[in-house]
Protein backbone atom coordinates (compact mmCIF):
# COMPACT_ATOMS: atom_id res chain seq x y z
CA UNK A 1 0.00 0.00 0.00
CA UNK A 2 3.23 2.46 1.04
CA UNK A 3 4.49 2.11 -2.66
CA UNK A 4 0.81 2.54 -4.28
CA UNK A 5 0.15 5.79 -2.35
CA UNK A 6 3.76 7.11 -3.29
CA UNK A 7 3.46 5.93 -6.92
CA UNK A 8 -0.04 7.72 -7.28
CA UNK A 9 0.51 10.65 -5.23
CA UNK A 10 0.02 12.81 -8.04
CA UNK A 11 -3.29 10.80 -9.65
CA UNK A 12 -6.39 12.18 -7.56
CA UNK A 13 -8.43 9.25 -9.12
CA UNK A 14 -6.20 6.25 -8.01
CA UNK A 15 -5.78 7.64 -4.35
CA UNK A 16 -9.36 7.94 -3.71
CA UNK A 17 -9.81 4.04 -5.29
CA UNK A 18 -7.19 2.95 -2.26
CA UNK A 19 -8.61 4.98 0.13
CA UNK A 20 -11.79 3.81 -0.10
CA UNK A 21 -11.01 0.34 -0.87
CA UNK A 22 -8.92 0.06 2.26
CA UNK A 23 -9.63 3.19 4.31
CA UNK A 24 -7.82 1.87 7.69
CA UNK A 25 -5.04 0.58 5.89
CA UNK A 26 -4.92 3.57 3.95
CA UNK A 27 -4.53 6.02 6.73
CA UNK A 28 -1.59 3.40 8.25
CA UNK A 29 -0.08 3.28 5.05
CA UNK A 30 -0.16 7.31 4.43
CA UNK A 31 0.65 8.31 7.71
CA UNK A 32 4.08 5.69 7.06
CA UNK A 33 5.14 7.46 4.18
CA UNK A 34 3.99 11.30 4.73
CA UNK A 35 7.54 12.27 5.61
CA UNK A 36 9.03 11.43 2.49
CA UNK A 37 6.02 13.46 0.26
CA UNK A 38 4.97 15.97 2.97
CA UNK A 39 6.43 18.93 -0.15
CA UNK A 40 3.59 17.67 -2.19
CA UNK A 41 0.79 19.51 -2.45
CA UNK A 42 -1.52 16.48 -2.94
CA UNK A 43 0.54 14.71 0.39
CA UNK A 44 -0.24 17.57 2.25
CA UNK A 45 -4.30 17.96 1.26
CA UNK A 46 -4.37 14.28 2.13
CA UNK A 47 -2.95 14.53 5.44
CA UNK A 48 -5.20 17.55 6.65
CA UNK A 49 -7.96 15.20 5.05
CA UNK A 50 -7.29 12.24 7.14
CA UNK A 51 -5.28 13.64 10.05
CA UNK A 52 -7.45 16.99 10.71
CA UNK A 53 -8.06 17.44 14.45
CA UNK A 54 -10.83 20.29 14.99
CA UNK A 55 -10.29 22.18 17.61
CA UNK A 56 -13.44 21.77 19.35
CA UNK A 57 -12.43 23.48 22.66
CA UNK A 58 -15.61 24.41 24.15
CA UNK A 59 -15.37 28.29 26.26
CA UNK A 60 -16.67 27.46 30.04
CA UNK A 61 -19.39 29.76 30.46
CA UNK A 62 -19.34 30.05 34.13
CA UNK A 63 -22.99 31.47 34.42
CA UNK A 64 -24.05 28.42 32.74
CA UNK A 65 -22.38 26.41 34.62
CA UNK A 66 -23.76 27.64 38.16
CA UNK A 67 -27.09 27.51 36.27
CA UNK A 68 -26.09 23.99 35.87
CA UNK A 69 -25.52 23.20 38.99
CA UNK A 70 -28.59 24.99 41.05
CA UNK A 71 -31.00 22.87 38.49
CA UNK A 72 -29.33 19.98 39.33
CA UNK A 73 -29.28 20.51 42.99
CA UNK A 74 -33.49 21.31 42.84
CA UNK A 75 -33.48 18.17 40.89
CA UNK A 76 -31.68 16.12 43.78
CA UNK A 77 -34.12 17.76 46.07
CA UNK A 78 -36.83 16.81 44.23
CA UNK A 79 -35.87 13.47 44.11
CA UNK A 80 -35.01 13.80 48.12
CA UNK A 81 -38.68 14.63 49.12
CA UNK A 82 -39.62 11.31 50.28
CA UNK A 83 -36.66 10.75 52.34
CA UNK A 84 -37.68 14.39 53.59
CA UNK A 85 -40.96 13.98 54.83
CA UNK A 86 -40.67 10.26 55.28
CA UNK A 87 -43.24 9.17 51.81
CA UNK A 88 -42.48 5.85 50.22
CA UNK A 89 -40.41 6.38 47.48
CA UNK A 90 -42.41 3.90 45.11
CA UNK A 91 -45.71 5.63 45.69
CA UNK A 92 -43.88 9.20 45.51
CA UNK A 93 -41.52 8.69 42.52
CA UNK A 94 -44.74 6.92 40.05
CA UNK A 95 -46.62 9.97 40.50
CA UNK A 96 -42.82 12.77 40.00
CA UNK A 97 -40.28 11.14 38.29
CA UNK A 98 -41.20 13.49 35.90
CA UNK A 99 -40.97 16.02 37.87
CA UNK A 100 -37.28 15.60 38.46
CA UNK A 101 -36.44 15.74 34.90
CA UNK A 102 -38.49 18.02 32.40
CA UNK A 103 -39.12 21.39 34.40
CA UNK A 104 -35.41 21.50 35.15
CA UNK A 105 -34.84 20.57 31.26
CA UNK A 106 -37.43 23.38 30.16
CA UNK A 107 -36.25 26.09 32.14
CA UNK A 108 -32.42 25.21 30.73
CA UNK A 109 -33.88 25.88 27.36
CA UNK A 110 -35.65 29.08 27.91
CA UNK A 111 -32.84 30.16 29.94
CA UNK A 112 -30.46 29.25 26.96
CA UNK A 113 -32.34 30.75 24.53
CA UNK A 114 -32.12 33.96 26.54
CA UNK A 115 -36.06 34.54 25.77
CA UNK A 116 -38.21 36.98 27.55
CA UNK A 117 -39.06 36.07 31.00
CA UNK A 118 -43.50 35.95 29.68
CA UNK A 119 -42.09 32.38 28.45
CA UNK A 120 -41.40 30.60 31.68
CA UNK A 121 -45.01 31.42 32.80
CA UNK A 122 -47.30 28.99 30.24
CA UNK A 123 -44.48 25.89 31.44
CA UNK A 124 -44.71 26.89 34.75
CA UNK A 125 -48.32 27.22 35.55
CA UNK A 126 -48.57 23.80 33.36
CA UNK A 127 -45.59 21.93 35.53
CA UNK A 128 -47.24 23.47 38.51
CA UNK A 129 -50.85 22.72 37.42
CA UNK A 130 -49.69 19.07 36.44
CA UNK A 131 -47.75 18.12 39.61
CA UNK A 132 -51.31 19.13 42.04
CA UNK A 133 -53.45 17.41 39.85
CA UNK A 134 -51.31 14.16 39.96
CA UNK A 135 -50.37 14.13 43.38
CA UNK A 136 -54.31 15.12 44.55
CA UNK A 137 -55.08 11.66 43.28
CA UNK A 138 -55.20 8.89 45.32
CA UNK A 139 -52.93 6.03 44.64
CA UNK A 140 -55.06 3.07 43.55
CA UNK A 141 -52.88 0.63 41.86
CA UNK A 142 -56.65 -1.22 40.53
CA UNK A 143 -57.61 1.90 39.26
CA UNK A 144 -57.23 1.89 35.56
CA UNK A 145 -57.49 5.85 35.00
CA UNK A 146 -55.09 5.91 37.69
CA UNK A 147 -52.54 4.03 35.99
CA UNK A 148 -52.98 6.01 32.66
CA UNK A 149 -52.34 8.68 34.12
CA UNK A 150 -49.09 7.89 35.61
CA UNK A 151 -48.41 6.76 31.77
CA UNK A 152 -49.52 9.19 30.33
CA UNK A 153 -48.27 12.43 32.47
CA UNK A 154 -44.01 12.10 31.15
CA UNK A 155 -45.40 12.38 27.33
CA UNK A 156 -47.21 15.62 28.61
CA UNK A 157 -44.50 17.23 30.45
CA UNK A 158 -42.26 15.83 27.21
CA UNK A 159 -44.71 17.73 25.34
CA UNK A 160 -44.07 20.92 27.45
CA UNK A 161 -40.39 20.58 27.49
CA UNK A 162 -40.45 20.33 23.24
CA UNK A 163 -42.09 23.50 23.37
CA UNK A 164 -39.37 25.44 25.76
CA UNK A 165 -36.88 24.02 23.31
CA UNK A 166 -38.69 25.54 20.24
CA UNK A 167 -39.16 28.86 22.18
CA UNK A 168 -42.73 28.30 21.93
CA UNK A 169 -42.87 28.37 18.14
CA UNK A 170 -44.69 25.19 17.51
CA UNK A 171 -45.65 25.84 13.94
CA UNK A 172 -42.16 25.98 12.97
CA UNK A 173 -41.48 22.19 11.41
CA UNK A 174 -37.52 22.41 11.77
CA UNK A 175 -37.17 23.58 15.13
CA UNK A 176 -39.49 20.88 16.17
CA UNK A 177 -37.17 18.16 13.89
CA UNK A 178 -34.50 19.52 15.88
CA UNK A 179 -36.22 18.20 18.91
CA UNK A 180 -36.60 14.96 17.65
CA UNK A 181 -33.16 14.94 17.08
CA UNK A 182 -31.85 16.32 20.80
CA UNK A 183 -34.23 13.61 21.81
CA UNK A 184 -31.90 10.69 20.17
CA UNK A 185 -28.72 12.28 21.15
CA UNK A 186 -30.14 12.79 24.53
CA UNK A 187 -30.74 8.97 25.22
CA UNK A 188 -27.82 7.76 23.82
CA UNK A 189 -25.58 10.57 26.00
CA UNK A 190 -27.86 9.88 28.84
CA UNK A 191 -27.11 5.77 28.11
CA UNK A 192 -23.62 6.19 28.51
CA UNK A 193 -23.38 8.15 31.14
CA UNK A 194 -25.41 5.74 32.78
CA UNK A 195 -23.63 2.76 32.42
CA UNK A 196 -20.44 4.45 33.34
CA UNK A 197 -21.95 5.66 36.37
CA UNK A 198 -23.18 1.87 37.16
CA UNK A 199 -19.94 0.85 36.98
CA UNK A 200 -18.47 3.57 39.01
CA UNK A 201 -20.84 2.39 41.71
CA UNK A 202 -19.69 -1.09 41.28
CA UNK A 203 -16.08 -0.60 41.97
CA UNK A 204 -16.67 1.32 44.24
CA UNK A 205 -18.74 -0.42 46.59
CA UNK A 206 -16.42 -3.29 45.81
CA UNK A 207 -13.48 -1.09 47.45
CA UNK A 208 -14.94 -0.42 50.22
CA UNK A 209 -15.73 -4.22 50.82
CA UNK A 210 -12.02 -5.03 50.85
CA UNK A 211 -12.31 -2.55 54.05
CA UNK A 212 -14.93 -4.70 55.54
CA UNK A 213 -16.68 -1.30 55.26
CA UNK A 214 -20.74 -1.65 53.83
CA UNK A 215 -21.21 1.74 52.17
CA UNK A 216 -24.25 0.34 50.15
CA UNK A 217 -27.41 2.20 52.22
CA UNK A 218 -25.20 5.56 52.38
CA UNK A 219 -24.17 5.35 48.45
CA UNK A 220 -27.72 4.64 47.10
CA UNK A 221 -29.58 7.19 49.83
CA UNK A 222 -26.83 10.34 50.11
CA UNK A 223 -25.05 9.97 46.34
CA UNK A 224 -26.77 8.03 44.14
CA UNK A 225 -30.18 9.64 44.66
CA UNK A 226 -28.58 13.15 43.72
CA UNK A 227 -26.14 11.42 40.82
CA UNK A 228 -29.35 9.97 39.00
CA UNK A 229 -31.03 13.52 39.01
CA UNK A 230 -27.87 15.03 37.89
CA UNK A 231 -27.91 12.75 34.50
CA UNK A 232 -30.25 14.20 32.42
CA UNK A 233 -29.03 17.98 32.98
CA UNK A 234 -25.19 16.95 32.75
CA UNK A 235 -26.29 14.94 28.86
CA UNK A 236 -28.29 18.08 27.48
CA UNK A 237 -25.64 20.30 28.76
CA UNK A 238 -22.90 17.96 26.77
CA UNK A 239 -25.49 17.70 23.98
CA UNK A 240 -26.40 20.87 23.16
CA UNK A 241 -22.65 22.36 23.81
CA UNK A 242 -20.15 19.34 22.32
CA UNK A 243 -22.57 18.01 19.43
CA UNK A 244 -20.22 16.15 18.05
CA UNK A 245 -19.77 13.98 21.04
CA UNK A 246 -23.15 12.02 19.84
CA UNK A 247 -23.61 13.20 16.25
CA UNK A 248 -22.09 9.91 15.02
CA UNK A 249 -23.19 7.74 16.80
CA UNK A 250 -26.85 8.22 16.68
CA UNK A 251 -26.93 8.04 12.90
CA UNK A 252 -24.47 5.14 13.21
CA UNK A 253 -27.53 3.67 15.56
CA UNK A 254 -30.35 4.66 13.18
CA UNK A 255 -29.09 2.67 10.36
CA UNK A 256 -28.03 -0.41 12.29
CA UNK A 257 -31.50 -0.79 14.16
CA UNK A 258 -33.73 -0.14 11.06
CA UNK A 259 -32.57 -3.75 8.73
CA UNK A 260 -32.86 -4.97 11.88
CA UNK A 261 -36.26 -4.09 13.15
CA UNK A 262 -37.02 -4.51 9.73
CA UNK A 263 -36.33 -8.22 9.40
CA UNK A 264 -37.49 -8.38 13.43
CA UNK A 265 -41.19 -7.27 12.62
CA UNK A 266 -41.35 -8.72 9.17
CA UNK A 267 -40.39 -12.19 10.80
CA UNK A 268 -42.70 -11.43 13.80
CA UNK A 269 -46.01 -10.87 11.49
CA UNK A 270 -45.13 -13.95 9.54
CA UNK A 271 -45.02 -16.10 13.13
CA UNK A 272 -48.03 -14.27 14.08
CA UNK A 273 -49.65 -15.55 11.17
CA UNK A 274 -48.56 -19.00 11.28
CA UNK A 275 -49.16 -19.87 14.62
CA UNK A 276 -52.29 -18.37 14.62
CA UNK A 277 -52.12 -16.34 17.78
CA UNK A 278 -55.58 -14.71 18.88
CA UNK A 279 -54.65 -11.47 19.32
CA UNK A 280 -58.59 -10.96 19.82
CA UNK A 281 -59.19 -12.66 23.11
CA UNK A 282 -55.50 -12.51 24.65
CA UNK A 283 -55.81 -8.92 26.48
CA UNK A 284 -51.73 -9.22 27.55
CA UNK A 285 -50.67 -9.71 24.22
CA UNK A 286 -52.60 -6.99 22.64
CA UNK A 287 -50.81 -4.72 25.06
CA UNK A 288 -47.62 -6.15 24.76
CA UNK A 289 -48.12 -5.73 20.30
CA UNK A 290 -49.10 -2.28 21.15
CA UNK A 291 -45.53 -1.57 23.03
CA UNK A 292 -44.08 -3.25 20.28
CA UNK A 293 -45.74 -0.62 17.78
CA UNK A 294 -44.87 1.98 19.87
CA UNK A 295 -40.66 1.26 20.01
CA UNK A 296 -41.27 0.37 16.26
CA UNK A 297 -42.91 4.14 15.45
CA UNK A 298 -40.18 5.67 17.40
CA UNK A 299 -36.91 4.17 15.75
CA UNK A 300 -38.59 4.92 12.16
CA UNK A 301 -39.43 8.77 12.99
CA UNK A 302 -35.74 9.23 14.78
CA UNK A 303 -34.22 7.30 11.95
CA UNK A 304 -35.91 9.38 9.29
CA UNK A 305 -34.76 12.44 11.36
CA UNK A 306 -31.49 10.94 10.95
CA UNK A 307 -31.84 10.23 7.35
CA UNK A 308 -32.03 13.95 6.44
CA UNK A 309 -28.20 14.09 7.44
CA UNK A 310 -27.62 11.91 4.29
CA UNK A 311 -30.21 12.70 1.77
CA UNK A 312 -28.57 10.70 -1.15
CA UNK A 313 -28.97 7.33 0.78
CA UNK A 314 -31.72 5.95 -1.24
CA UNK A 315 -31.17 2.80 0.21
CA UNK A 316 -32.09 3.82 3.67
CA UNK A 317 -34.70 5.55 2.96
CA UNK A 318 -36.33 2.61 1.00
CA UNK A 319 -35.33 0.57 3.99
CA UNK A 320 -37.41 3.24 6.38
CA UNK A 321 -40.32 3.29 3.88
CA UNK A 322 -40.80 -0.84 4.22
CA UNK A 323 -40.53 -0.83 7.88
CA UNK A 324 -43.37 2.24 7.80
CA UNK A 325 -45.45 -0.61 5.14
CA UNK A 326 -45.17 -2.97 7.99
CA UNK A 327 -46.34 -1.15 11.35
CA UNK A 328 -49.34 0.39 9.39
CA UNK A 329 -49.68 -3.43 9.13
CA UNK A 330 -49.14 -4.02 11.95
CA UNK A 331 -50.91 -1.19 13.57
CA UNK A 332 -54.01 -2.33 11.52
CA UNK A 333 -54.23 -5.25 12.76
CA UNK A 334 -53.53 -3.86 16.37
CA UNK A 335 -57.05 -1.54 15.47
CA UNK A 336 -59.27 -4.08 14.28
CA UNK A 337 -58.22 -6.12 17.79
CA UNK A 338 -59.06 -3.14 19.94
CA UNK A 339 -62.21 -2.39 17.82
CA UNK A 340 -63.21 -6.40 18.62
CA UNK A 341 -62.89 -6.04 21.84
CA UNK A 342 -64.61 -2.80 22.04
CA UNK A 343 -67.66 -4.50 20.37
CA UNK A 344 -67.82 -7.50 22.63
CA UNK A 345 -67.02 -5.99 25.83
CA UNK A 346 -67.73 -2.11 26.00
CA UNK A 347 -66.04 0.81 26.48
CA UNK A 348 -63.14 0.78 29.34
CA UNK A 349 -60.33 3.42 30.12
CA UNK A 350 -57.59 0.73 28.80
CA UNK A 351 -59.51 0.57 25.22
CA UNK A 352 -60.05 3.85 24.84
CA UNK A 353 -56.47 5.13 25.25
CA UNK A 354 -55.28 1.98 23.17
CA UNK A 355 -57.59 2.76 20.73
CA UNK A 356 -56.52 6.85 20.65
CA UNK A 357 -53.09 6.13 20.36
CA UNK A 358 -53.07 3.73 17.56
CA UNK A 359 -54.96 5.69 15.35
CA UNK A 360 -52.70 8.65 15.86
CA UNK A 361 -49.95 6.49 15.18
CA UNK A 362 -51.99 4.66 12.09
CA UNK A 363 -53.04 8.17 10.62
CA UNK A 364 -48.85 9.59 11.90
CA UNK A 365 -47.47 6.66 9.71
CA UNK A 366 -49.86 7.31 6.94
CA UNK A 367 -48.72 10.62 6.38
CA UNK A 368 -44.78 9.81 6.33
CA UNK A 369 -45.36 6.78 4.37
CA UNK A 370 -46.99 9.20 1.76
CA UNK A 371 -44.05 11.33 2.08
CA UNK A 372 -41.35 8.32 1.46
CA UNK A 373 -43.33 7.88 -1.22
CA UNK A 374 -43.20 10.96 -2.88
CA UNK A 375 -39.62 11.33 -1.66
CA UNK A 376 -38.68 8.05 -3.37
CA UNK A 377 -40.18 9.74 -6.84
CA UNK A 378 -38.28 12.72 -6.45
CA UNK A 379 -41.93 14.43 -6.28
CA UNK A 380 -40.89 15.57 -2.65
CA UNK A 381 -37.95 16.78 -1.11
CA UNK A 382 -36.58 15.31 2.35
CA UNK A 383 -37.68 18.38 4.44
CA UNK A 384 -40.94 17.53 2.77
CA UNK A 385 -40.57 14.30 5.12
CA UNK A 386 -39.75 15.91 7.94
CA UNK A 387 -42.88 18.16 8.30
CA UNK A 388 -44.74 15.03 7.57
CA UNK A 389 -42.67 13.84 11.06
CA UNK A 390 -42.98 17.68 13.00
CA UNK A 391 -46.53 17.66 11.95
CA UNK A 392 -48.42 14.94 14.79
CA UNK A 393 -45.53 16.03 17.74
CA UNK A 394 -48.75 18.51 19.12
CA UNK A 395 -51.62 15.53 18.72
CA UNK A 396 -49.44 13.00 20.98
CA UNK A 397 -49.60 15.75 23.14
CA UNK A 398 -52.87 16.99 23.22
CA UNK A 399 -54.37 13.32 23.52
CA UNK A 400 -51.76 12.65 26.02
CA UNK A 401 -53.34 15.34 28.10
CA UNK A 402 -56.95 14.09 27.82
CA UNK A 403 -55.74 10.57 29.07
CA UNK A 404 -54.25 12.21 32.32
CA UNK A 405 -56.63 14.98 32.93
CA UNK A 406 -59.64 14.09 31.12
CA UNK A 407 -60.21 10.27 31.33
CA UNK A 408 -59.90 10.15 35.36
CA UNK A 409 -62.99 12.36 35.61
CA UNK A 410 -65.12 10.79 32.84
CA UNK A 411 -64.25 7.09 33.65
CA UNK A 412 -64.74 8.37 37.58
CA UNK A 413 -67.44 5.59 37.96
CA UNK A 414 -64.60 2.97 37.20
CA UNK A 415 -62.21 4.07 39.14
Amino acid sequence: MENEIKININNPKQLEKLYRDNQAAFVLAFNTVYEEMKDTPSAQVWNERLNFTQENVTRININEIIFIVLATFVGGLIAKVPGFLGIEYDVYLSKNIGFIVFPILSMYFIWKQKLETTSFILPMILFIGSAIFINSLPYNEQSSTFILSLIHLPIFLWSILGYAFVGGDIRNSQKKIAFLKFNGNFIVMTALIFISGVLFTGITIALFELLKIDIKQFYFEQIAVWALAAIPMLSTYLVQNNPQLVNKISPTIARIFTPLVFITLLVFLAALMYTGKNIYNDRNFLLLFNVLLIGVMAIILFSLTEATKNASSKMNLIMLFGLSLLTIIANAMALSAIAFRLSEFGISPNRLAVLGANLLMFVHLLFVSYGLIKNLKGKASILDVEKEIALFIPAYAVWAAFVTFAMPFIFLHMS
